[in-house]
């Protein structure tokens, strides 16, 4: 995908200006924000580390949740076309897409565990999101692993994010006012 940066440092801590930009694009605040799990090019976060328990005590399985409007969007607009029921298809016919997304389904449960912060969820164990291993339920989530973690990973979300147009172009999703390094990091 041309323009796709590459993912966010697995460290990579959210910082006050990053959690104004998210509570802007969700139109809430965010919840469990555990870092920054990629930037969209214009600088902006669009993807999340998310926390497998809520500060309320939910689980949540979403460790990769995507934030920017645009992005999200975009996404839902593939959902719409009907991406997910070919998908769903093609996983249920193809024995090495299948075997694939059964190890993308993999990474995304170690990736919560390694999070060190009561990965182990009991009542989500097993559990990655999106459909993962043997459906196809949300291309978010997909689209969101296959940008945190990089190309060839997710091969149904890096199939997913090939399909979207370049959601940056407009610029920012939100403009916010200056607080301390420059938001772009330009």
């Amino acid at each position: 995908m041309t323009g796709q940066t590459p993912a966010s440092d697995p460290a990579e801590s959210a910082a006050p200006q990053d959690l104004a930009a998210i509570a802007e694009q969700l139109g809430r605040e965010p919840r469990g924000v555990l870092g920054i799990a990629h930037r969209c090019p214009c600088g902006r976060p669009d993807v999340v580390r998310t926390a497998p328990r809520l500060p309320d005590g939910t689980p949540f399985p979403t460790t990769y949740y995507a934030t920017c409007p645009r992005l999200t969007a975009a996404i839902s607009t593939l959902e719409t076309q009907g991406v997910m029921r070919e998908m769903q298809a093609r996983l249920a016919a193809d024995e090495q897409l299948a075997a694939a997304y059964a190890r993308a389904h993999a990474a995304y449960l170690a990736d919560r565990a390694a999070l060190g912060t009561g990965g182990d969820v009991p009542e989500i164990a097993g559990v990655s999101a999106g459909g993962m291993p043997d459906r196809v339920k949300c291309l978010h989530v997909l689209v969101g692993h296959a940008l945190a973690v990089g190309p060839g990973v997710n091969p149904l979300g890096d199939e997913a994010l090939a399909l979207l147009a370049p959601w940056w172009d407009a610029g920012p999703c939100v403009d916010l006012p200056a607080q301390g390094p420059d938001l772009a990091r330009q």
